[in-house]
């Protein structure tokens, strides 16, 4: 299987560059995996797709506005700091721009009074490992200092940093927005709970990782980045009932999937765990857990369009896929939404 295989022609523009002013008022393409059948929907009408007793599954993870300008001390020239992930205590990973300059024992200055960090350490592929010292409350303060670290498709600055979040998030960690939920609003959730949908939350911090392109040419071959998720027993409950009622499971996003694909055994059972997972999804997986999927339109090539191709078979994929791309859905991380059932 080739990684060209997932490839597709998208014209730049329809890139969405920017959130509409409601959260709901995007488009929901609505494909059935079983016939390649499309129908052009609303999302505020994704109530009307599933029943009483069925389940939906959400990412609660929270976005860290994870991205900070400062300079090496006694130096005026910019630096960029990319937290990627917490190891211990004010110990991060990081991306760092420019790189070269800043070698194991350099200090970064990101405000005079209110943080600076020292670099401990330079991994294998250039990110730096460092230390942060700050006065106050770290997360306050990265709220303050701190910009959302937006997909590099996405130039437009982003006017109100809660665009980037869903509405239900909770759990502080990610990188990058679990952008299938970004369609919901308050008021869809309480008209799913009011017709019987069970709502479910899940947590998995999302890795800039899901951005990283395939390299290879044969999919196999490609190395999936970790990324860590917890879910708990009420949780796995409501989800092993829903399935032994004969209702279906909804995952919402391509990473609370990730989620209920780790967690659930060969016997169909889901099992509440804390643990990073590698999954990688891709045609030929046979699910064990999850009946549909909302998710957002991909990158080509990516191993989110070969977890969709997986679940829809690639021909159906790509055909919505061309199929929206000349009723000119908008695209990725702020574009419109894909109901796979």
């Amino acid at each position: 299987m080739k990684t060209s295989d997932f490839y597709y022609n998208l014209p730049h523009e329809l890139i969405a560059q920017t959130p509409l002013k409601q959260r709901d008022k995007s488009r929901m393409m609505v494909l059935d995996k079983n016939t390649g059948d499309i129908v052009d929907e609303k999302f505020e009408n994704i109530t009307e797709y599933i029943n009483s007793g069925d389940t939906i599954v959400l990412n609660d993870t929270k976005v860290l506005p994870a991205r900070l300008f400062g300079h090496r001390e006694n130096k005026e020239e910019a630096i960029e700091v990319l937290l990627l992930k917490q190891r211990e205590g004010n110990v991060w990973q990081t991306l760092v721009k420019p790189g070269k300059k800043l070698k194991i024992g350099t200090k970064i200055i990101f405000d005079e009074k209110l943080l600076s960090a020292n670099v401990l350490d330079i991994l294998d592929d250039g990110q730096r490992v460092i230390e942060f010292e700050y006065s106050g409350i770290f997360n306050e303060i990265l709220d303050k200092l701190g910009t959302m670290p937006l997909p590099p498709y996405i130039t437009e600055k982003l006017e109100d940093k809660d665009r980037y979040q869903t509405v239900y998030s909770k759990n502080l960690g990610s990188a990058a927005a679990p952008t299938a939920g970004l369609h919901f609003t308050n008021e869809i959730l309480d008209k799913l709970a009011k017709k019987g949908v069970n709502i479910v939350y899940v947590t998995l911090h999302v890795g800039l990782g899901t951005f990283r392109p395939v390299k290879v040419d044969d999919v196999e071959k490609h190395e999936m980045h970790s990324e860590y998720f917890v879910i708990d027993e009420k949780a796995c409950d409501i989800i092993n009932e829903t399935k032994r009622r004969g209702n279906k499971v909804y995952s919402v996003g391509t990473t609370s999937c990730r989620v209920l694909e780790s967690a659930t055994d060969d016997n169909g059972i889901i099992h509440p765990m804390a643990k990073e997972t590698n999954i990688f999804i891709y045609p030929g997986y046979k699910f064990k857990m999850i009946d549909a999927l909302l998710t957002n339109f991909h990158l080509p090539e990516s191993t989110l369009i070969m977890l969709v191709s997986a679940l829809a078979t690639k021909e159906y994929i790509l055909n919505a896929y061309n199929s929206a791309v000349e009723k000119k859905y908008r695209f990725f991380s702020f574009g419109d939404c894909m109901l796979i059932k």
